[in-house]
């Protein structure tokens, strides 16, 4: 990185990635806050946990807190939370039997699915407003950032994707 300056004078903190980024996040996460519940039954946070354990899983609840941008204490009460629904299966890790393993039950798919489709919906409203050229260089940009922000290379660009809205 880089040598810090003072910032100019003329740097407006409204115009920064980061407050925009975080100010796009919260609008986005009103309606999220709303919809998740209507149409799943879940809080946004165990929504979240849900979708994760549905895409990746199975999963430990640490892996759950990384992948669904939540702290180990709020993925391990989430967790708690579907297995109590019954949306969840806890086992004990086969490998080592430290730890815990969390899938999706039968029921928890079928939520799961109901949850994609709300996801899907929500990301085609959100980028409804770009056309599919900016959807794919937004896309690529993303990726970019996230890769520098992680420390990884940040001149290999390896797009998971485009950006897509039906």
């Amino acid at each position: 990185m880089g040598e810090l300056t003072m910032p100019s004078s003329h740097t407006a903190l409204d115009r920064t990635l980061s407050y925009r980024l975080h100010r796009l996040h919260k609008l986005t996460d009103l309606e999220s806050q709303r919809a998740y519940p209507e149409s799943t039954g879940l809080s946004l946070s165990d929504g979240r946990c849900l979708g994760a354990v549905g895409a990746f899983g199975p999963l430990s609840v640490n892996e759950l807190a990384r992948l669904s941008h939540l702290t180990k204490g709020q993925a391990s009460r989430a967790a708690q939370a579907l297995v109590e629904r019954g949306l969840i299966l806890k086992r004990d890790r086969e490998e080592d039997g430290r730890g815990v393993s969390l899938s999706l039950t039968a029921l928890g798919r079928k939520v799961w699915g109901r949850l994609m489709l709300l996801v899907e919906q929500r990301n085609q409203a959100i980028f409804s407003c770009l056309a599919e050229h900016e959807r794919l260089l937004l896309s690529d940009l993303l990726d970019r950032l996230i890769a520098h922000a992680a420390g990884d290379d940040p001149d290999v660009t390896t797009s998971t994707g485009a950006i897509t809205v039906e």
